[in-house]
Order: structure tokens, then C-alpha cells, then sequence
């Protein structure tokens, strides 16, 4: 069982930063591939970004464009999504999930944080 929390949601101005962390719960955390989703009203839900327990990561290249970047800190059970030049188009609530599946871009994956909101005002 994997508990998520995130935080570092908020109000910023459009081409400022944020960054989103999420907290995870278990010891096997270092088995599992983290990753980042968003859902803005009335969208489904996207994938963003995931990084593999090995530090390998994939993103959803159309939408971030290379202002995002994931990481994470094995020893502290931490996943982290830095966002630069943030846009109006950003606006959503983030979440974070957990698989055991490497393929967590297209399966549901098995965890799921409550998620954070992310408000990008131009």
C-alpha cells in the first residue's frame, strides 16, 4: 500500500515557477514508478510526467515542452516536479501517482495522491 500527498500548489503569474512535491508512505517506494498527472476543468485527466525508480524519465513532450522537469529522492520517499515559464494553458489540479508498472503513461495507475491545485493567471 502506497499513501501520496502532494503540496507546493498555487497562484502564480504566467513565466513564474512552481514546485510540486509529493510525499510518499511505504518502504518499497523505490520499486515504483512515480509520475505526474493533470486535469484541468472539464478535461480528462493527462499525463505530464513519470521517472523510473532507476532515475530514467519520460514526459508528455507536446504539452511541457522541456519547462518541466521530474525527480525524486529515493531515501526520502519524495517525487518532485519543478515547472518553469508556467502558462495559462497549466492550470490544473496536479496529481501524483504510483505504479509498479513501468507503463504508468498509459495504465491507470495503481495509487493516487488528492492532488494540489495549480492556478496560472496571464
Amino acid at each position: 500500500q502506497v499513501q501520496l500527498v502532494e503540496s507546493g500548489g498555487g497562484l502564480v503569474q504566467a513565466g513564474g515557477s512552481l514546485r510540486l512535491s509529493c510525499a510518499a508512505s511505504g518502504r518499497t517506494f523505490s520499486m515504483y514508478t512515480m509520475g505526474w498527472f493533470r486535469q484541468a476543468p472539464g478535461k480528462e485527466r493527462d499525463f505530464v510526467a513519470a521517472i523510473g525508480w532507476s532515475g530514467d524519465t519520460i514526459y508528455d513532450v507536446k504539452s511541457v515542452k522541456g519547462r518541466f522537469t521530474i525527480s525524486r529522492d529515493n531515501a526520502k520517499n519524495m517525487v518532485y516536479l519543478q515547472m518553469n515559464s508556467l502558462q495559462s494553458e497549466d492550470t490544473a489540479v496536479y496529481y501524483c501517482a504510483a505504479s509498479v508498472s513501468q507503463y504508468i503513461r498509459t495504465i491507470r495507475p495503481e495509487y493516487w495522491g488528492q492532488g494540489t491545485q495549480v492556478t496560472v493567471s496571464s
